[in-house]
């Protein structure tokens, strides 16, 4: 199919999905998430597809949510919600926790290709992939608590990087590197940023030889394991624990339409000037 916000590509028994919003940093509108699920949901059905990769085009795999761009505020204005607190809540279970769920749940294995930022919600997407290959360059971020949040929706970083150096990355906001992800468990592999691709496709054509079926259930019963450990339960209560720190949030001026507004003018000033 063809997508304005997403690029794709087959391989063979491969299937790489690319993100391709690199003017923001391939920030996550509505519109790119739809079209991902779309995409995935795609992959899925075809019998062709045995290993999906996700990647980002661009210098940075994705800098999160889209808090505001032209392409976003329009879009807002064009299917709005019911107003208020529950239409808000659907709209983050929809697009940023019940998305991402399913997607950590594809009956095919998925390989996250990133580099440069992955913060936030890029972090989030990241996760849901069973494998994540990155580059030299690659960093990592929670950054909500600067902005009186708890964490992101999909918050599967306990399970990542353990629960003290958890405690750490979120309570200071610190970039971690692709070295430290390593070490810690959030990443597979850390290649070179030239070599990038090319060790991610080896890596999904190596899958890709591998029974199918096999692949599934065995998918299956690493993700049932951890759901037996209290996996699923955790992820709904930390969601209730973001959807909290709302209100509060909202009296801290960092929440709502006036933040968005600002948001991203900062957000990307930011990351612009790290990267250089």
């Amino acid at each position: 199919m063809s997508y304005t916000t997403l690029l794709t590509d087959r391989t063979g028994a491969v299937l790489k999905i690319t993100t391709n919003r690199p003017e923001v940093l391939n920030a996550q509108s509505r519109i790119l998430l739809e079209e991902l699920d779309d995409a995935f949901k795609q992959g899925i059905a075809d019998e062709a597809v045995r290993v999906i990769i996700l990647a980002g085009s661009g210098k940075h795999f994705s800098a999160g949510h889209d808090l505001g761009s032209p392409q976003e505020m329009e879009d807002q204005k064009n299917t709005p919600l019911e107003p208020g607190f529950k239409g808000e809540h659907r709209r983050i279970w929809e697009r940023f926790f019940e998305n991402t769920m399913r997607w950590r749940d594809l009956p095919k294995p998925t390989i996250a290709q990133v580099q440069g930022y992955c913060i936030m919600g890029g972090m989030m997407i990241a996760s849901a992939c069973d494998i994540i290959i990155a580059s030299d360059d690659a960093l990592f971020a929670d950054r909500a608590v600067k902005w009186g949040g708890a964490h992101v929706q999909y918050f599967s970083m306990p399970w990542d990087f353990g629960p003290r150096k958890t405690k750490e990355y979120l309570f200071t906001g610190d970039f971690i590197t692709a070295a430290d992800a390593e070490r810690a468990g959030l990443v597979n592999r850390v290649v070179a940023r030239e070599k990038l691709e090319e060790e991610t496709m080896a890596l999904a054509q190596k899958i890709a030889e591998r029974d199918p079926y096999a692949l599934k259930l065995a998918k299956a019963s690493v993700n049932e394991t951890l759901d037996a450990q209290g996996w699923r339960q955790a992820m709904e209560n930390a969601f209730k624990n973001y959807m909290l720190t709302i209100p509060h949030r909202m009296e801290m001026g960092t929440y709502g339409p006036k933040a968005r507004e600002k948001a991203p003018k900062e957000r990307f000033a930011v990351l612009n000037r790290k990267s250089g």
